[in-house]
């Protein structure tokens, strides 16, 4: 069961936009390409115990870039934003 949790949450996104965002309770994760709105409420709230509000998924496409004459292209990914309930927080910023 933990491990199908694990697969829907990659890891927390970390930028000063998620950061000014968790002063009003909502939090920023990485998440799977095919993972639904219900399969991040049900992954957040069996892996930090807390009651989720709601969710947002972002589908975010990746850049073209270029290194040293060489061009290529940063992978595509899908962010959710999800808020918690009053009262509640996560510490995302906690090291395994």
């Amino acid at each position: 069961m933990k491990e199908q949790l694990f697969s829907v949450l990659r890891a927390p996104h970390i930028s000063e936009k998620s950061a000014r965002l968790q002063e009003i309770n909502q939090y920023v994760f990485v998440v799977s390409p095919t993972a639904t709105r219900a399969d991040v409420k049900a992954a957040v709230e069996g892996l930090f115990s807390v009651e989720v509000k709601s969710v947002n998924l972002v589908n975010v496409k990746g850049k073209a870039r270029a290194f040293r004459s060489r061009s290529g292209t940063r992978s595509n990914r899908r962010k959710a934003y999800v808020r918690l309930a009053d009262g509640q927080t996560i510490d995302v910023s906690a090291k395994a």
